[in-house]
């Protein structure tokens, strides 16, 4: 039997749960890419003999888990659950596990980081600087802005803790209805909040019903001059619409670690303003650590559920 690891990276040899695994006759097949799979190359992984895998976040789509005869444990190694068909999956028997405490500080503090380096232009800076020009820019303190968490779960919590050391102001819209929003201030309106925003960052799980919120539309209703953070998921935010209010200076910068389509090599990389970072959001070692553990441990102990290990 095999046991499918599609993440982009993996540390298998610190891992005493899979090589527990390995060693009870487990076999371990790893994505060679270093990137997120496509739904065909995902397929072909997915043979007659896997019947578990650990995934990143490449489409696991009813094509693919219909195709997959023998497959019954998918263990996110993340949060969301946006990119596994979860009607097809429950249709077909096999449960969907995640780990959602693990990457919560980690991007958290991407998010925060983000925010600091595009108020005051440090990317901008480092690159005219190599490029043999000393020229001071000016930026804005995080401590004047208005800070709005789209999305108030467990990161949008966690980075409005975090924005409250810097003395910024913090406002949330939740999506989902929560309100325990402690001493950051609640907004019920979406048009409200971005009017009131000076910084929007997003912290919602993609779904069908919120592809591309964050359109012309959207970006418009935002304060001129306000910059956009998104470390959530690609296709939340309209890229065409975003790269049209840069341009056209409505909006004073942005930064991305999450798009449409990953790799990117799209047009934002052409902007000053723009920081670009490749879907790193819980690419800290502590945090990525505690990630494949748990991960490991949830395909584990759905293995031993359906007495397929010990």
């Amino acid at each position: 039997m095999k046991l499918l690891i599609s993440t982009s990276s993996f540390d298998l040899q610190n891992n005493q749960i899979l090589q527990n695994l390995q060693q009870q006759g487990f076999e371990i097949v790893l994505n060679p890419y270093g990137r997120k799979l496509k739904e065909s190359e995902l397929l072909e992984f997915l043979n007659d003999d896997v019947v578990g895998m650990i995934a990143g976040v490449e489409p696991i789509t009813r094509n693919v888990l219909s195709s997959a005869k023998s497959l019954k444990i998918i263990s996110r190694c993340g949060i969301g659950t946006d990119s596994v068909d979860l009607v097809a999956a429950e249709e077909m028997g096999i449960p969907v596990h995640i780990t959602p405490t693990a990457p919560v500080i980690a991007v958290a503090e991407l998010a925060v980081s983000l925010i600091l380096a595009t108020l005051r232009r440090i990317s901008e800076a480092d690159r005219q600087l190599r490029e043999g020009t000393w020229k001071p820019l000016m930026g804005r303190l995080l401590a004047s802005q208005v800070v709005g968490l789209l999305g108030y779960g467990r990161v949008g919590n966690r980075v409005g803790q975090l924005l409250k050391t810097f003395g910024a102001k913090r406002i949330a819209y939740d999506i989902a209805g929560n309100s325990l929003f402690a001493d950051t201030v609640c907004i019920q309106s979406l048009d409200e909040f971005l009017a009131m925003s000076t910084v929007v960052t997003i912290h919602i799980p993609y779904s069908k019903e919120n592809d591309h919120l964050v359109d012309r539309d959207f970006i418009n209703k935002m304060q001129a001059g306000s910059i956009l953070i998104n470390t959530s998921r690609g296709g939340i935010v309209d890229e065409e619409a975003l790269y049209d209010a840069l341009v056209s200076g409505h909006l004073a910068g942005a930064a991305l670690d999450v798009f449409e389509e990953e790799p990117y090599s799209g047009k934002l990389a052409s902007l000053p303003q723009v920081i670009l970072t490749p879907h790193m959001g819980s690419y800290a070692k502590e945090a990525r650590t505690q990630m494949e553990e748990e991960a490991a441990q949830n395909l584990f102990d759905s293995l031993v559920n359906l007495g397929l290990a010990k």
